[in-house]
């Protein structure tokens, strides 16, 4: 599994033509990984502080898995004064053949996704039976 980061492409907006097109606004940071590689499977753990069940996106396309995140401030009212800001969370992984993506499963539990990668069956170590001629 190789980490690769895209661009994120957003729809054109009509901008004057003696404009320049900038990025969206938005802010994104990638969240601290650990991989973990078991017998059957890859586990990838990723730290996501803040962010719901709700609000959180896992794809799988063209081989790239991506993983996106969007904290919410927990504290009920408008706020007054801040010194931080709440920033989303944007990774991206490229997968090789041995992960069977159809079976990916994750879990999100106190602000930590755990994704659990199954290895498809063609990457499994297999015995081969010795016989005596």
């Amino acid at each position: 599994m190789v980490e690769k980061t895209y661009p994120t492409t957003t729809e054109q907006q009509d901008i004057a033509p003696d404009r320049e097109r900038t990025r969206n606004e938005e802010r994104y940071i990638a969240p601290p990984v650990d991989i973990y590689e078991e017998n059957d499977t890859l586990k990838v753990v990723a730290d996501l502080p803040g962010v719901d069940k709700d609000c959180v996106g896992i794809q799988v396309y063209d081989n790239i898995l991506t993983i996106q995140g969007k904290p919410a401030h927990k504290a009920s009212g408008n706020p007054v004064y801040g010194e931080f800001e709440l920033v989303n969370f944007f990774r991206q992984f490229e997968l090789s053949e041995a992960v069977d993506s159809e079976r990916i499963s994750a879990n999100l539990e106190n602000g930590v996704l755990t994704l659990t990668l199954p290895k498809a069956e063609k990457a499994k170590p297999r015995q081969i039976a010795v016989s005596v001629s």
